[in-house]
């Protein structure tokens, strides 16, 4: 575990692993956990938890947004000594690594996306339950807004369509800086990766996309989307973690771990 200084946040980093370099990011309200989680073992594996996440402050800057977090991130992999890394992430994380890929297309050789929510657009309609939850946080208090969100007509239709996100924004009322979190929550959820679909059609790099049904925060057609722009993408759909959270971990860590392990072309560009 490492720590990096940057506008008055002190941020923290962890390295596990050796093998292919990956600087693999975590969702938004998630951390390392996330990421252990989520990312299987094997390769050597960087993760930064940003702002406000994790064991990490939340500085002196204004607004959060995905700029930030990825000029973070690469001071993190500058400290590593990575010249040249495969990025990936879940969620949030999926969306830094690819401002990454088109803002640093010489250090970032291949992507690991897991269940991305943004493709192209700032704000987009599957972020409005984390506006929501922000700003009744904001306006409210943690306990108030808690009492308020959970007999919206959203968390009804989330119980329903999506209860693996219900559960988790339910979460956002529960963390003991809930209130200073959710100025994190409504920057987050108003911003996005800030890359064109010209820029991603123009990454020739090998890239991974995966994502599953039962998502509404994470539609299985922004995988599709993304994927299907790229030339050497690869597109994968894991059993929902609404369904089966043991079988879609499994199914992830075996995507992850073939795409790695097979693409001759993606273990050439980092050096072991």
């Amino acid at each position: 575990m490492a720590t990096l200084s940057r506008d008055g946040a002190t941020l923290r980093s962890t390295e596990a692993g050796e093998g292919l370099a990956v600087v693999f990011q975590h969702g938004l309200g998630g951390g390392e956990a996330q990421v252990a989680q989520t990312f299987p073992a094997g390769f050597r594996r960087i993760t930064l938890e940003c702002r406000g996440h994790g064991g990490s402050g939340l500085g002196e800057r204004r607004p959060f947004s995905f700029d930030m977090f990825a000029d973070d991130v690469l001071a993190a992999a500058d400290r590593a000594g990575l010249d040249r890394f495969i990025a990936g992430g879940v969620s949030m994380g999926a969306g830094i690594a690819l401002r990454l890929a088109c803002r640093h297309p010489k250090r970032v050789a291949a992507l690991v996306m897991v269940r991305p929510a943004w493709t192209f657009a700032a704000a987009p309609p599957n972020m409005q339950p984390i506006a929501e939850v922000a700003g009744l946080i904001l306006e409210h208090g943690p306990d108030k807004a808690r009492t308020i969100f959970a007999q919206s007509a959203t968390a009804t239709r989330l119980y329903h369509e999506a209860p693996d996100n219900l559960s988790s924004l339910l979460g956002y009322f529960d963390r003991p800086d809930a209130k200073a979190f959710a100025q994190v929550l409504a920057d987050i959820a108003a911003d996005g990766p800030g890359v064109s679909q010209h820029e991603v059609a123009a990454l020739a790099i090998p890239a991974l996309f995966v994502g599953n049904a039962m998502d509404t925060v994470h539609p299985l057609s922004s995988a599709y989307t993304l994927a299907a722009m790229m030339p050497n993408a690869v597109f994968a759909e894991v059993t929902p973690k609404a369904r089966d959270s043991k079988q879609h971990f499994s199914e992830l860590h075996t995507e992850i771990t073939t795409f790695l392990q097979s693409h001759s072309k993606v273990r050439s560009l980092i050096p072991s």
